[in-house]
């Protein structure tokens, strides 16, 4: 509104010769109807415009009443004497150009000049060239003679927009101003939820006032480079005083909001590290609680697990509990917490105080938690060692026993001396019995029982016997074709001798001697330690190479050949882990289940196949990369005494361990319910076993051009001496080929017979490896068999073609012989029965 009064004065961007700023008052008709006030406050905008340092020198007036009277003249001279805010240099009155209000002019001035009560010079000029003697034209507008160009809607709207942007700056400023204000007045919360929300509302908040920051700055820009517009349209352009003093002006207010967001910056980046120091705070409270909480119940029930066991399975069955107590007890997220607490106090965190007593405090609790699983694994470890001990000189001692009564003639202690001399023999290995009797768990004190039952009651037959008069007496041995008719009353079998083979075959039978479960057991554990091992290769090993921060470590020789080095360890740890450990430890309540997990999964079981025809590749890239930096950092992470090469044999390893276990488990099982599932498992094992043996050697054939895949199932495999004798051949070649044998390999498939040689080469130093070079082949559809050959019963002999090519074979053993003809015919058979069915569909 004040620039829309400014039509009746003006700032007219000229300045005197020392710099003092020009107001003019232009000839408007509607002068004297404008109120006291605008004019007052029009006058007091414009003397504001100027810097200090200009205005300070004092403005010049221009009053332009050439075309008005002298009342004009005075009310004007009146009204700016009364009025004008600022400090005055000079007034320049043109007078009215009509020759009697000139001179009213010039009387007036006289008479009034008092009134006007203005202490700067008034000068009463007759015309615009009187007063380019003051003032230079360039400093003057149009209207007054002068050059300097001036738009009075440009001025306007120039200073519309720099009220604007002030206004703008204000209000930016005064929004900071009260947000600094709530942010230093907040509370911290003292949970981790609110000060998550409450530093997202802040984060929130400050983002949307640096968006307004960011306006108000790019308003500032865009003003200053619209006043800036004619110097930057044309370089001979010059900016006026006026429009200087709007770009200094600008250029103020955009320092102040650049210092206005400095101060605001500092401040929040302050707010912000604290509320995030309060969250980080929070956390590590929370954690502190949670870990505190579970290592004191921990504790808690540590103090109370005093059992120490009182047989080698209980102890053991502890000892896994104790692991998982372990496992429970957060100890490595008790350090890792009390580290990033150290770590909060080392960044300068505002609540050291509260952080490094908590500390201290999980230190405290990891180090007494520790202390006492240490204690305890030391009491339950020697606890097993001390039952593991007892179990071998109770299993000795009783073992000892047995063989003492059994290997007792029964005809020698049907005389008194005889009787005499075993008796004595029994006190004595009695009287060891005393070394036994420990603190012994209740296991071996029955195995103990038992045995000294067994010698208490053949005790009391020998002294039956030892108290009768001597006479002769005719022995029956106990042979099983003795005919019970033949036995007289008084040479029965004494007593003694019945009662050791019950008790015999008793305690052989019984859980508390070779026990069945004990296998099973030995089985279940194994496999758990072996799920673990396959485990850590696959975690520490496998998938380590697939870490970016190890890269840098892995040789170019072992790049992107994972495959090769692993093979398909990850598919057999899948099945151990997932179906097989699960499936067999559902055994412990029922044992005769067992066999029907190896029956069950005996297709599964095939997988080992694949990883022993991938184990020379293996080798052979260990060979190359086994002593790299980053197998050996893989070692050292996980602890591990030995290499990977090592634990890459587990796989092998085990599938002969079920082989053994089972062989065991026939033992103890012989012509009790489920012996017969047991025999097929453990043929089957064996079965698995020959595949994986025989897999090895078929991938070292060389020199075959065919597809070995597509020759069926592999039956045999082995080494034979072998003469060959050929009708069409040379006299000379058959006659040699009778004398000398050649060595070679025989691979029989259920399509074809492939005949190879053996070959060995060392590899780098290590033991040797061996191939098969391929020599000849003879399909199956058209072979026949000759298994007996005269003057060697070793010899079979396989023909061609109505016996034009003939080998003769020589095994190493009739056994082997007859287990390959054996094979041969069932394949034979097998190619007739299907022709048969072939005709009769025809």
């Amino acid at each position: 509104q004040r620039c829309k009064k400014k039509q009746s004065s003006q700032a007219s961007r000229g300045r005197g010769k020392d710099g003092a700023p020009i107001i003019t008052f232009p000839e408007f008709a509607g002068f004297s109807d404008i109120p006291d006030e605008d004019f007052l406050n029009v006058v007091t905008y414009l003397t504001s415009i100027p810097s200090l340092e200009a205005a300070s020198i004092g403005f010049i007036i221009i009053i332009d009443r050439r075309r008005d009277k002298w009342s004009a003249v005075k009310a004007s001279l009146t009204r700016i004497a009364g009025a004008f805010p600022g400090n005055l240099q000079l007034v320049f009155v043109l007078r009215p150009s009509r020759f009697i209000q000139r001179t009213i002019a010039d009387i007036g001035i006289k008479l009034y000049r008092d009134d006007f009560k203005m202490k700067v010079p008034i000068i009463m000029l007759n015309s615009v060239s009187d007063l380019h003697g003051y003032i230079d034209k360039s400093q003057l507008t149009r209207e007054l003679g002068g050059t300097l160009e001036y738009g009075h809607s440009q001025w306007i709207h120039h200073r519309t927009a720099i009220e604007n942007f002030a206004m703008t700056v204000k209000t930016t400023a005064q929004m900071l101003q009260t947000f600094g204000t709530d942010l230093a007045e907040t509370e911290l919360p003292n949970d981790v939820q609110c000060t998550e929300e409450l530093l997202s509302a802040h984060t929130d908040h400050h983002s949307k006032l640096k968006d307004e920051l960011k306006l108000a700055v790019k308003q500032g820009a865009t003003l200053l480079t619209c006043i800036r517009e004619p110097v930057t349209r044309s370089a001979n352009s010059k900016l006026s005083p006026d429009e200087l003093e709007n770009v200094a002006t600008v250029e103020r207010l955009l320092a102040q909001l650049d210092e206005t967001e400095k101060a605001f910056d500092q401040f929040w980046t302050k707010h912000h590290l604290k509320l995030e120091q309060c969250l980080q705070l929070r956390h590590f409270e929370h954690d502190f609680r949670e870990v505190k909480l579970t290592l004191d119940n921990l504790m808690e029930a540590q103090a109370g697990f005093s059992d120490v066991g009182d047989s080698v399975t209980r102890v053991e069955h502890l000892l896994r509990e104790q692991k998982q107590l372990e496992e429970k007890g957060q100890v490595c997220k008790a350090q890792t917490l009390a580290l990033h607490g150290e770590q909060l106090i080392q960044n300068n965190h505002y609540a050291v105080d509260s952080i490094r007593p908590k500390c201290v405090e999980l230190r405290r609790i990891c180090d007494d938690f520790t202390n006492e699983t240490k204690k305890k694994y030391d009491i339950l470890g020697k606890s097993l060692e001390l039952h593991q001990q007892l179990d071998k000189v109770s299993d000795k001692w009783c073992e000892a026993g047995i063989y003492l009564l059994a290997s007792q003639a029964v005809d020698k202690c049907q005389s008194q001396e005889g009787a005499e001399t075993a008796l004595v023999e029994i006190e004595k290995f009695l009287a060891t019995a005393k070394e036994h009797q420990l603190s012994n768990p209740k296991e071996i004190l029955q195995k103990l029982e038992d045995v000294q039952e067994m010698f208490d009651k053949r005790q009391v037959s020998l002294k039956k016997l030892a108290a009768k008069q001597t006479r002769p007496v005719q022995p029956v041995a106990p042979h099983p074709e003795s005919s019970p008719k033949r036995a007289s009353p008084k040479t029965t079998r004494p007593e003694c001798v019945f009662f050791f083979h019950v008790c015999f075959a008793k305690h052989y039978n019984s859980p508390s001697f070779f026990s069945f479960s004990h296998i099973i057991n030995e089985l279940i554990e194994t496999e758990r330690v072996y799920v673990e091992e396959l485990q850590s290769i696959i975690e520490g090993y496998a998938s380590e190479m697939d870490n970016p921060n190890l890269v840098h470590l892995i040789p170019s020789t072992l790049q992107n050949k994972k495959e090769i080095l692993f093979g398909n360890l990850p598919e057999i740890y899948e099945f151990h882990n997932r179906i097989f450990l699960k499936e067999i430890e559902n055994c412990i309540e029922n044992p005769e289940l067992l066999a029907r997990c190896f029956l069950k999964r005996k297709e599964d079981l095939q997988i080992y196949e694949k990883y022993c025809q991938n184990k020379p590749r293996s080798e052979a890239l260990w060979r190359q990369c086994g002593d790299s930096i980053f197998f050996q950092e893989c070692q050292r992470k996980l602890d591990h005494k030995l290499s990977l090469d090592a634990y890459l044999l587990k796989p092998v390893q085990r599938i002969t361990k079920y082989q053994l276990l089972l062989k065991e488990m026939l033992k103890c099982s012989k012509n009790s319910e489920g012996t017969a599932e047991l025999e097929e498992a453990l043929a089957t094992v064996l079965d698995i076993i020959k595949s994986v043996n025989d897999s090895m050697h078929q991938i070292a054939i060389t020199g075959y051009e065919g597809d070995v895949s597509e020759l069926g199932k592999l039956l045999m495999q082995g080494s034979f001496n072998v003469w060959t004798d050929h009708k069409k051949g040379h006299n000379k070649v058959k006659d040699l080929a009778r004398f000398k044998p050649m060595q070679r390999h025989l691979f029989l498939y259920t399509k074809m017979l492939l005949f190879c040689k053996k070959r060995e080469e060392n590899t780098d130093g290590h033991e040797k490896t061996a191939s098969y070079s391929f020599k000849n082949s003879l399909k199956m559809s058209t072979v026949g068999i000759t298994e007996n050959v005269k003057g060697d019963n070793k010899k079979f002999e396989i023909w061609y073609n109505g016996r034009e090519e003939v080998y003769i074979i020589q095994a190493s053993s009739v056994e082997l012989k007859n287990t390959w003809i054996s094979e041969i015919r069932k394949v034979l058979t097998g190619q007739l029965e299907a022709c048969r069915g072939r005709t009769q569909l025809i």
